[in-house]
């Protein structure tokens, strides 16, 4: 199936990341949260899918994720990783992703990078402001529209947060 306009094939691209109230993203280039649902929910998302990445966050992930092709966006010409598939550009990331839905998964810089492309944001919103160093704004509500949203309480030592999903304000549900 194809958009009729670009004649670029319709896929979903999913931008997901757990954001302080205040922004934050990262602390000392890893999330500085470990909420057990959080990560369940990352997994149950982004599980068959390619994930495009930053080396940053790459390098924050306690090893290669099972499921997952892992696309690496880095401005590096010589960095290489086993399991990984190196893109110099973001044209390259979204070749090596091919046809079919994927996933961005950070960092901030990559999501800037590659925003016309996410068809959609799952959002982790935790409810603090969280010392970091990884800052990023939340989706602009003239352009993206929350579409869902589960709230849950404190728990186990870490602060309230939200399960949040926005998709591109004006277009249907998928």
């Amino acid at each position: 199936m194809s958009d009729t306009e670009t004649g670029t094939p319709d896929r979903n691209v999913l931008f997901i990341v757990a954001r302080a109230t205040n922004g934050c993203i990262a602390k000392d280039g890893d999330v500085p949260w470990q909420i057990s649902a959080d990560l369940k929910r990352f997994k149950r998302l982004t599980m068959g899918k390619p994930m495009v990445m930053g080396r940053k966050t790459f390098d924050s992930l306690p090893g290669l994720l099972p499921g997952r092709r892992h696309i690496v966006l880095t401005r590096d010409a010589e960095w290489s990783a086993t399991g990984a598939e190196v893109a110099n550009s973001a044209a390259e990331a979204i070749a090596l992703a091919g046809d079919g839905d994927y996933s961005v998964i950070g960092g901030a810089e990559i999501f800037a990078l590659l925003a016309d492309e996410a068809t959609h944001w799952e959002i982790t919103e935790v409810h603090e402001d969280t010392d970091g160093d990884v800052f990023m704004p939340a989706p602009d509500p003239a352009e993206w529209a929350e579409t869902g949203r589960e709230c849950f309480p404190a728990a186990d030592g870490w602060p309230p947060y939200d399960f949040v999903t926005y998709e591109r304000a004006g277009e249907p549900s998928a």
